[in-house]
């Protein structure tokens, strides 16, 4: 896979895209963007995923923070697992999201990105406060010589499958659910910290997690059965993970503290990734 970060240098072959941010990489992600590449290869062009670094509505709306399903790094490598060809990190910014959708396939689709089809999932709309819909871009796309196309959503266990989806399964501890839905363990990665060592003094120390990414989404409270990474010691092994709420100067944080059975040694400021199969209590 080719990552183009500046497209204004960039080169690119004819392509057939789709847009969109893509956070957690899905199932219903990977389920378009196999439509995509199928898509690609029916029509002779290489495939192409366009996403954005940051997400829309941070720049649309300055008070929002979003729960991140992956970090802007992990999501590039989850997207390059899919085959497609090329994935192309727009610079969102308050110039592009004045941009009405037919300027966005004229301006950018057509005139940078060489796109020649487009594939549109079946929630996604994109331009300015996204006023429009599938029926004006299939009018726009014939006006600019772009291909468009729709894709159906992916459906499991008669859910359609989205990130809002996954966020609240995981809002709700139910991490299997989610697990299913995004086709792997929902995981964290970061450091291990020091943190309060009241496992230590109770007889089995923790590891304390801070995530790489404040953004990113943790499950409700409670305490989960765990896969555990770390840096230099071990991948895969099962763990015990404890997501809750502690008093500090001023309010509460939340804490991410993991218990690694038959395991002693000093983990501080090593790398740590903790993946989440089932809730405990």
């Amino acid at each position: 896979m080719i990552l183009v970060k500046d497209v204004d240098r960039a080169v690119l072959p004819p392509c057939t895209a789709t847009i969109g941010f893509f956070d957690g990489v899905h199932e219903g992600h990977r389920f378009l963007l196999g439509r995509v590449i199928e898509e690609a290869r029916n029509a002779g062009t290489a495939s192409m995923a366009i996403t954005f670094g940051r997400h829309p509505r941070e720049v649309t709306d300055s008070g929002y923070v979003p729960k991140l399903l992956t970090t802007p790094r992990r999501k590039i490598e989850l997207i390059e697992t899919t085959g497609i060809d090329y994935t192309v990190l727009l610079p969102f910014d308050k110039d592009m999201a004045s941009l009405s959708a037919h300027d966005f396939m004229a301006k950018v689709l057509s005139a940078r990105l060489n796109v020649r089809r487009l594939v549109i999932g079946y929630d996604n709309r994109f331009g300015h406060n996204r006023e429009e819909g599938f029926d004006e871009y299939v009018r726009y796309g014939r006006e600019l010589g772009i291909e468009v196309l729709h894709s159906p959503a992916f459906v499991l266990d008669g859910n359609r499958v989205s990130s809002s989806l996954v966020r609240r399964l995981l809002a709700d501890g139910q991490v299997e659910k989610a697990s299913k839905c995004l086709g792997r363990y929902y995981s964290i990665s970061g450091n291990i910290v020091s943190g309060y060592h009241i496992g230590r003094r109770m007889g089995f120390p923790t590891a304390n997690l801070q995530p790489e990414d404040s953004r990113l989404l943790l499950p409700a409270d409670g305490v989960y059965a765990v896969k555990v990474d770390v840096e230099g010691f071990f991948t895969g092994r099962k763990a015990m993970t404890n997501v809750g709420m502690r008093p500090t100067f001023g309010g509460q944080y939340t804490t991410i503290e993991t218990f690694i059975p038959d395991f002693s040694g000093d983990l501080y400021n090593r790398s740590m990734t903790v993946s989440f199969f089932r809730r405990i209590r």
